[in-house]
């Protein structure tokens, strides 16, 4: 038997329900992963509230996206993997289960050396960053403004820009600035004065900027410091959109081009030989049983920890 998360009908995370059904077999050109981790993302809290649209419900729908396991079937017609192979599982509905059908696609080989929770907090956040630095032409000497760096993206950000030879000063609540020292930032406290503070921190001046906040706060001294050309959003899409700004996703009403839909596909597999290495660090809040889903879901969304949390089947 295998267990699924699912929800029929948009709400709290009490309308999460956790059910039993056979295990999956594989269809053409798919592949089962038994899943070993299950990471938890703010678009999986925004889809289950209603809060992102999505199709009416004709079905139960499964939760989560991003996953880890091990291949445990195969289908006809797949070629390059097999049973057994460990895997990262991203851009596949699905994941909160013990249990997923994936295409060969969506799975990338995971490293030795690299557990199974560490591969599944990799997939929306380490996509997201490394889109959008694309998206913005980060490059060495740049001098980038991260609002928001010590979210899971915010600390993805953080370190791919350091690796392509940026400057980094993130901006957060003081008990995390340890934490962006740690990963290579300049730490800024948000609130009053912030615009004074990020001049003090970058004299020569910002030539980038990315929003992971969301705040009015941060689209205005943003827009005070930065060419408007090189300002993005992941959070307020449409008010960055009207405005002439970049935006992805967070409601932006302009989809992912091909190009940059590109960047998010191949994210992973450039990032895991990093984390390897021990060159990018993935920070786990919590690691919690698939049968407290809800309550992973309600700590999410107080943001009572810092980093990713993990659901273990």
């Amino acid at each position: 038997m295998a267990r699924y998360v699912t929800y029929s009908q948009t709400g709290g995370p009490e309308v999460l329900e956790l059910s039993d059904g056979p295990e999956p077999t594989p269809g053409e050109g798919t592949v089962v992963v038994e899943v070993r981790a299950a990471g938890v993302n703010p678009i999986d809290i925004k889809l289950r509230a209603g809060i992102r649209p999505s199709p009416p419900f004709d079905e139960p729908r499964r939760a989560g996206f991003d996953g880890a396991g091990v291949i445990s079937a195969v289908g006809p017609g797949v070629d390059g993997c097999g049973v057994g192979d460990a895997v990262v599982v991203q851009n596949t509905q699905g994941t909160y289960a013990t249990h997923v059908v994936a295409s060969p696609g969506n799975l990338t080989a995971l490293p030795s050396g690299v557990d199974f929770e560490v591969a599944a907090a990799l997939g929306v956040p380490v996509s997201t960053a490394y889109q959008v630095l694309r998206s913005l032409g980060v490059e060495t000497g740049d001098r980038l403004l991260v609002h928001g760096g010590s979210g899971s993206v915010g600390q993805a950000v953080i370190q791919l820009a350091r690796s392509l030879g940026a400057q980094v000063v993130a901006t957060a609540g003081e008990r995390n600035h340890e934490r962006l020292r740690e990963l290579g930032a300049v730490p800024v406290a948000y609130g009053e004065g912030l615009l004074d503070r990020l001049r003090e921190a970058a004299p020569e001046g910002f030539t980038v900027s990315l929003d992971c906040a969301g705040t009015e706060e941060a689209l205005a001294v943003s827009m005070e410091l930065v060419d408007h050309t090189r300002i993005g959003t992941i959070v307020q899409g449409a008010q960055y959109h009207e405005l002439g700004l970049q935006a992805w996703s967070g409601g932006s009403p302009e989809p992912l081009t091909p190009e940059q839909q590109g960047w998010r596909d191949e994210a992973v597999a450039a990032v895991l030989p990093l984390v390897a290495a021990g060159a990018f660090e993935v920070e786990i809040g919590r690691v919690m049983p698939l049968d407290d889903v809800a309550e992973a879901h309600r700590i999410s969304e107080r943001g009572a920890v810092r980093g990713k949390i993990v659901l273990v089947p």
